[in-house]
């Protein structure tokens, strides 16, 4: 109760602790700090995206382009810990309705880079980073309320015609 007191307040009693300890108890930030670093690493997370998308096209880039675009993605789902805290993000992520979609993510992140340093397949790389971004859209439109639903119709709607 008191923590709750100091938050709604405006004191901050975390300037005690390190960088690393905050980090690891989310709690224990801020609301101001939690929001800047999830925007921080969300950015950072769509930068690399981008940046490995754009090496594609390099020579041999296939693999830059495999590490950056699963780097990118990792860093947009380690954000939400600055959001929630890591050991409710945890909990979230393997709650039923969205367990399959968390497993399939992961799965996919790991395949990548096997498929590109262990396999040398480009083409599966491409395939599984595909499955990467189609696996984190479900898994992220999961916290809005409805919103599986809404994809499902229209996409119903729209093979149905």
């Amino acid at each position: 109760m008191d923590k709750l007191r100091r938050v709604l307040s405006g004191r901050e009693a975390n300037e005690e602790l390190g960088l690393t300890a905050q980090v690891l108890d989310a709690s224990t930030l801020s609301y101001s700090t939690r929001v800047k670093w999830f925007v921080i690493c969300f950015a950072g997370g769509i930068l690399c995206s981008i940046l490995g998308s754009a090496l594609l096209f390099l020579p041999n880039g296939i693999k830059l382009f495999a590490v950056f675009y699963t780097i990118g993605n990792l860093a947009a789902l380690a954000s939400t810990c600055f959001l929630m805290g890591p050991l409710n993000q945890l909990k979230r992520m393997f709650e039923p309705t969205r367990l399959i979609a968390t497993i399939v993510m992961l799965l996919c992140l790991v395949l990548t880079l096997c498929a590109v340093f262990w396999w040398h397949k480009r083409g599966l790389a491409i395939i599984f980073c595909i499955m990467q971004f189609l696996a984190m859209t479900w898994y992220s439109i999961s916290y809005i309320p409805f919103a599986r639903d809404a994809v499902m119709k229209c996409f119903t709607t729209c093979l149905g015609s």
